[in-house]
């Protein structure tokens, strides 16, 4: 059984994070969607918030698993038999950072890291660009699966 972890803050979960969560349950049996517990980072949403739009927004498909850590990625892979990590890219700077963290990962552990593009027409969305918008009482609809719209503060 192929298993990849996507792991995140997801605060909020975006469409550009939908969007390759949905192309990923294609390629592997399973993806489990971990959200990264950080004591040091202020969140926006609730770890359960979030936690709460991500099982809404993939309520109708069975392969797609939310779970919250703490620690290494790596860490929880080998602790539950995940053999990928699955990481989107919008754009040139997320490939240099997102390719340091994955040569890191494989010289802690034999895990391979998938990369997927985000598609055009979501590669501008982050969760920082939601949060600001959410913050200054704009029109965040359009960046978010429905989950978020009717969960948002």
């Amino acid at each position: 059984m192929k298993r990849a972890i996507f792991p995140g803050s997801f605060d909020p979960i975006t469409l550009g994070h939908y969007d390759i969560i949905q192309r990923s349950v294609k390629l592997f049996d399973e993806v489990i969607v971990a959200i990264g517990i950080n004591a040091d980072k202020k969140y926006m949403f609730s770890l359960e918030e979030r936690q709460q739009f991500i099982e809404d927004a993939f309520k109708d498909e069975p392969k797609v698993k939310v779970v919250t850590y703490k620690g290494l990625t790596v860490d929880f892979c080998k602790e539950n038999g995940v053999e990928f990590i699955l990481r989107g890219l919008r754009n040139p700077a997320d490939f240099e950072f997102e390719k340091a963290i994955a040569h890191t990962n494989r010289d802690l552990a034999p895990i391979e890291t998938v990369f997927l593009l985000t598609a055009a027409s979501t590669s501008y969305i982050s969760s920082s660009i939601v949060r600001d918008v959410i913050r200054n009482h704009g029109d965040y609809t359009k960046l978010v699966p429905n989950s978020v719209r009717v969960n948002s503060k």
